[in-house]
């Protein structure tokens, strides 16, 4: 009896560490006690993000014109443009 729970602790503490390796909380720790590391890997990621923000909206914006070009008749909008452009130039 006392076998069988020891063998079941012996299991459960060899997933227990199986689940510990696998979330690299090791790795974790390791960027956390190295400021340098941290910035650089924090550097990166900014970079990243901004990237895929900036194609992202890029995208966003095409689909959005191509969108508006479809349903709104342009001579009409450009005709406001050009109204505006005459109010700017008529301030300079």
């Amino acid at each position: 009896m006392i076998e069988n729970r020891i063998k079941s602790l012996e299991d459960k503490l060899e997933s227990f560490s199986i689940h510990l390796e696998r979330s690299k909380i090791l790795e974790y720790a390791e960027i956390m006690n190295n400021p340098r590391r941290l910035i650089f890997v924090n550097f990166i990621g900014g970079l990243a993000r901004g990237f895929g923000m900036a194609i992202g909206f890029t995208i966003l914006a095409a689909l959005v014109i191509y969108i508006i070009q479809q349903l709104v008749n342009l001579p009409l909008i450009g005709r406001y443009i050009a109204e505006l452009l005459n109010i700017i130039d008529s301030y300079r």
